[in-house]
C-alpha cells in the first residue's frame, strides 16, 4: 500500500500547514500542498499528502475519510499513481 493521499472537497480556507496539523495526528507528515490553478493561482478544493508510511495513510484514511474539516466534508483516499 502506498503512502500518498488524495484530499478532495477542501474548504478554500484550508491551509497547507493546516492540512499538515490534521494529519500530524496519525503519523510523519513527509508533504502537504493544495493544488492551485496556473491561469489564476488560485487555490483549487484539493490536495495531497503524503505520510511516513503506508500503515499511517490507511489510519488516516479510515479517521478522516468523510468528516468536516474547514467547514466542508472532505474526502480522503489513496492517491491513483500516474500510468
Amino acid at each position: 500500500m502506498q503512502s500518498r493521499l488524495y484530499i478532495g472537497n477542501l474548504s478554500h480556507s484550508a491551509t497547507e500547514d493546516g492540512l499538515r496539523l490534521l494529519f500530524a495526528r496519525f503519523g510523519t507528515v513527509r508533504s502537504a500542498t493544495i493544488v492551485t490553478d496556473k491561469i489564476n493561482g488560485r487555490r483549487r478544493r484539493f490536495g495531497f499528502v503524503e505520510m511516513a508510511s503506508a500503515a499511517e495513510a490507511k489510519s488516516a484514511i479510515g479517521r478522516l475519510n468523510m468528516t468536516q474539516y474547514e467547514d466542508t466534508v472532505m474526502s480522503v483516499s489513496l492517491a491513483k499513481l500516474d500510468q
